[in-house]
């Protein structure tokens, strides 16, 4: 169940403009059936004082060649990176340490959503194109603050159940006077930069049977657009597609894991892959997974794209492929010809994944020495746990070490071949995996300093055990097991002992040559926002318990921060306009994690901040977090709480929480809800008010009596945790 006591899914209202234009007379068949069934609408804003000729005359600029040049001067953020090395870095030193103190908010500008906000604004001649949830865009005039333009792809309600993790997404691509957005039900969108009205749309879903999502933003690499997709825990087969900038054409598509052995395998890179597999368990019925849901970077020089793979389905590798086997592409960076898609390396962080370790993390590029020798490299800080060093160009192994406390491995060998403790992958016992499924590191962007030499690391750890679970059958409901009523396919049982890690958050400069941390902050919530790192010796970071801080990238010290009124999660930007540097970071709760624990005692709805020095704004209001004490009252019999218990895990627990154990995030703990709305559980779980919002409708899956054995377990669980007077 999702998202019950909801005042808002984040859409924005009044957005009623029909799609006006489309696609080229090549592509007009399929996409204007894509536009009959998925009709979207833009709404414009004239109070900016631009024109749409001066926004195309700025973006119509933005091509591969400016992103490179831009990258020299940090004077715009053309991609959400802000180049193509996905450093993350910024030239600009008008802000600096000696400075920061002075920074102020300038404005600030309501997305008016209530869900998770992950987005990185990308900003090109002070005209900024920014995400909310339900992959809503808004543009932006950086001169004001007011709204240009906003797009809304009415994704569909109901296809908020298909997402792991919060309808989410990070951001848009800019290219040649186009807005690219990927929509969270899988389509790939191309917008007019200078109105927002669609240019063409494709949907990028090749099977539909499956519950595919699409949460990243698109590149535009070598003329196409690349993107990615999620659903690895659904049962899907990941895959990265490639399409013509222009005119929305398919040009070349990668899968991560091999398809039916029964038939031909239509390229070398999938023979290979299908070695690596155990044909016994069919993986190919449950998709097998791998899905390539984040992680993008580019080497132009050498025309190479790399991205990193999700985890396998299911989570547990001996059921996965019972006879062993790397299990490729899955949990792997992988490097392709950019213009053809054609396989050039790869390298396996986790092989035959046991722990959800997705290589999906983001990957910075860079030139540094060797063993004395400049080296072009490729980083990540994987969710595994280790912080990898590769050469980009051959994909030979120079290092992987811990960034953060692991037990699941021994370590690397000297060809780069993880040592896997044996008691993490023992089929028969729960193993306290470190870090746990959420990861040392998850999808929040790292930056890297090359003045520095230091990887700016969002680091935590969730404590979660696991085990595996024989009761699990693919794409079966089967009561206790955790969330297959929703199409999880986890293979795992979780927290059948309690662990006995330790919950943390916290920043990592990341000394690369040394292979070791400079300085370290710890935070006492995990889940805190992605890094920006300056030429001005700053590191700004967003926090889980709503701040916005300014550090020295050399030393560590806080040197300033601001109030944000709810978690940040999203990177930040930085750009130059009319001799003024900004800084910008888009705030909104939610993801994975803060669907269910929040660590502030005040809310806001999803919001663009925008600072610059002597920035006199005020702060927009905040709310306090709406949450009732622990419920009481509601009458149940004992004996359905067992069963209850059964039914929530198996359709509930990762949205909602344990009843009066998590807190509650974007969406509410039901442990702290109004009683009326628990004594009414199934006016709400069948046919009920936030279907429309993101919530699965049960109706024909759960019976009344169902919801009665779950009301049980949720009162039941409140009275046994209430203190007792």
């Amino acid at each position: 169940m999702n998202h019950l006591n909801e005042p808002s899914a984040g859409r924005k209202p009044g957005l009623s403009a029909r799609v006006s234009r489309i696609g080229r007379a090549s592509l007009m068949a399929s996409v204007a059936t894509m536009l009959l069934c998925g009709a979207a609408s833009a709404q414009t804003n004239a109070s900016t004082g631009l024109s749409a000729k001066q926004i195309k005359a700025a973006t119509d600029k933005v091509t591969g060649a400016a992103i490179i040049a831009n990258a020299k001067t940090s004077d715009n953020w053309p991609t959400i990176s802000g180049d193509y090395w996905e450093n993350r870095f910024s030239h600009l030193t008008s802000i600096n340490a000696d400075n920061v103190k002075s920074l102020g908010l300038v404005w600030t500008y309501d997305m008016k959503s209530t869900r998770g906000v992950e987005a990185t604004p990308v900003v090109v001649d002070g005209i900024m194109y920014v995400t909310a949830p339900w992959s809503i865009v808004h543009a932006i005039d950086v001169r004001t603050g007011n709204e240009i333009w906003s797009y809304d792809p009415k994704v569909p309600g109901k296809d908020g159940k298909k997402g792991c993790c919060d309808v989410v997404n990070r951001g848009v691509a800019v290219y040649k006077g186009k807005v690219y957005v990927a929509s969270f039900d899988g389509r790939l969108i191309a917008l007019d930069a200078a109105t927002g009205h669609v240019d063409w749309q494709i949907n990028t879903i090749t099977d539909p049977k499956h519950d595919y999502t699409i949460t990243d933003a698109p590149r535009v690499i070598d003329g196409n657009v690349l993107i990615g997709n999620g659903g690895s825990e659904y049962g899907t087969r990941g895959y990265v597609s490639a399409f013509n900038a222009e005119t929305g054409a398919l040009a070349w598509r990668f899968y991560v894991v091999p398809g039916n052995p029964a038939h031909p395998y239509k390229s070398k890179a999938m023979a290979a892959a299908a070695k690596t597999w155990d044909p016994a368990s069919k993986y190919w019925l449950v998709g097998g997974g791998g899905s390539p849901w984040n992680g993008m970077a580019y080497d132009p020089k050498r025309n190479i794209v790399y991205f990193g793979t999700g985890n396998g389905t299911p989570w547990s590798a001996s059921l996965r492929s019972p006879a062993g086997g790397s299990n490729l592409y899955l949990t792997s960076i992988v490097a392709l010809n950019a213009g053809t898609g054609h396989l050039l390396w790869h390298y396996q962080e986790t092989p035959h994944d046991n722990w959800d370790y997705d290589a999906t993390q983001s990957m910075t590029l860079a030139d540094m020495k060797i063993g004395g020798v400049e080296t072009p490299v490729i980083m990540s800080a994987s969710k595994n746990g280790f912080f990898f060093v590769l050469n980009r160009v051959t994909g030979k192994f120079i290092s992987a070490t811990p960034f953060v406390a692991e037990n699941w491995a021994k370590g690397y060998t000297k060809d780069g071949v993880a040592m896997v403790n044996p008691e993490a992958i023992d089929t028969t016992k729960s193993f306290d995996a470190v870090p746990g499924p959420y990861g040392g590191h998850n999808w929040q962007p790292m930056s890297y300093n090359p003045m520095t030499g230091d990887a700016y690391i969002p680091a935590q750890n969730v404590p979660v055990t696991l085990m595996s679970d024989t009761a699990w059958r693919p794409n079966k409901d089967i009561p206790g097991v955790a969330m297959s009523a929703n199409g999880w396919n986890l293979g795992e049982a979780l927290d059948t002992t309690a662990p006995t890690s330790k919950p943390y958050g916290g920043l990592v400069a990341w000394n690369v040559a040394a292979g070791k941390p400079d300085w370290v902050h710890t935070y006492d919530s995990p889940w805190n926002g992605g890094t920006l790192t300056t030429a001005g010796n700053l590191v700004f970071q967003g926090t889980a318990d709503g701040r916005f801080v300014a550090y020295n990238a050399t030393t560590g010290a806080k040197l300033w921060q601001s109030p944000m009124g709810t978690g940040v999660m999203a990177g930040a930007s930085t750009y130059m306009l009319n001799g003024v540097q900004y800084v910008s970071v888009a705030v909104g709760w939610g993801g994975v994690y803060g669907l269910a624990e929040h660590a502030t005692d005040r809310d806001s709805p999803g919001t663009v901040y925008t600072f610059a020095l002597g920035g006199t704004a005020p702060l927009p209001s905040f709310t306090k977090y709406q949450m009732d004490g622990l419920v009481q009252g509601v009458k149940y019999n004992p004996a359905d709480v067992k069963p209850g218990t059964a039914l929530y895990v198996s359709n509930c627990v990762f949205c909602h929480g344990v009843p009066g154990v998590n807190n509650g995030g974007a969406i509410p703990n039901l442990g702290y809800v109004n009683a009326a709305i628990l004594t009414n559980l199934q006016n709400y779980v069948i046919n009920g008010p936030y279907t429309a919002k993101g919530m699965p409708n049960y109706a024909g899956k759960l019976t009344p009596a169902d919801v009665t054995q779950i009301t049980a377990f949720i009162q039941g669980t409140a009275d046994a945790i209430r203190p007792k007077s």
